[in-house]
Order: C-alpha cells, then sequence, then structure tokens
C-alpha cells in the first residue's frame, strides 16, 4: 500500500477522475464532477510536477475538492430565484378573487362553477343555477366561494 501511494502517478489521478465523472453520469446532482474535475487537476499537475510528494497530491486533491463542491453548493443555492409569477402552474391560486357563474346549483354547501372552457367543483352558500359567485380560496381541486353581490 505504501509502495503504491510513494509512486502513484498522472495517470492513477485521471483513472480517478474519470471514475468520478462516470458516476457523475448516474445522477449526483453536479459534486462529483467537481472533484472529478479536482483529480484530473491534479493528475495535471502531477504530469508537469513528477516528482510532487504523494502526500502533497493527496492535500492538493482534498483541497481542491472542498473548494470546488462548495463552489458548486453557493453557485445551486444562488441560482434559487423568487418567480413573478408565484401563482404559475397553480391554476386554482389564480382564479382568487374572480367572478364566475354557477354551473350546477350550489345545494348543502356543494355546487360547480363554470370557469372559461372547465368546470371546477364549488364549496360555499348556496346559489342557483347562473348566479354569480366570487372565489375566496381554494382546497385541492375545490374552489371555495362566497356570493358577488
Amino acid at each position: 500500500m505504501w509502495a503504491f501511494l510513494q509512486h502513484l502517478s498522472f495517470w492513477d489521478w485521471l483513472a480517478l477522475g474519470t471514475v468520478l465523472l462516470i458516476l457523475e453520469v448516474f445522477g449526483a446532482g453536479g459534486y462529483l464532477l467537481w472533484i472529478g474535475m479536482a483529480a484530473a487537476t491534479v493528475g495535471v499537475l502531477t504530469f508537469v510536477l513528477p516528482s510532487m510528494p504523494w502526500a502533497l497530491q493527496f492535500l492538493l486533491f482534498g483541497l481542491l475538492s472542498i473548494a470546488t463542491a462548495l463552489y458548486w453548493w453557493r453557485r445551486q443555492r444562488s441560482a434559487v430565484r423568487e418567480s413573478d409569477q408565484p401563482n404559475l402552474n397553480l391554476r386554482g391560486q389564480e382564479l382568487i378573487g374572480k367572478t364566475f357563474v354557477v354551473h350546477e346549483a350550489i345545494v348543502d354547501g356543494r355546487g360547480k362553477i363554470k370557469v372559461a372552457d372547465g368546470v371546477w367543483m364549488a364549496r360555499g352558500p348556496d346559489a342557483a343555477l347562473g348566479s354569480r359567485v366570487r372565489v375566496v380560496s381554494q382546497q385541492g381541486a375545490i374552489l371555495l366561494v362566497e356570493r358577488a353581490d
């Protein structure tokens, strides 16, 4: 083991980098990409400076791995942005505050309202067919409504 460590060549580091990059293909979220690049960098440095001691090679690999993983982590966190359309793909949320026509009378708190070219289940005070209601909230696929005066 000591003999192997004392005679690490640039091929060993390039092989480690290649293995890490292959493992990244299976979905490590980017972290193995940067650690593989750190191994490849140590391999290039070992090629340029073949007399570099193995302890320094491992130290460089560790420092580069930590630095690149932290870089990736910080970059991923800064990439999260607030949307200018927070209700996008939340169809019921965009309906809150709007007024619609009752499609099926609301009886005992349950009925249906016409929304564009579709029909939504609604809960709220009793309302006759054709009356107008305002959406106040959403619970899953059910819109909570109140009478629109």
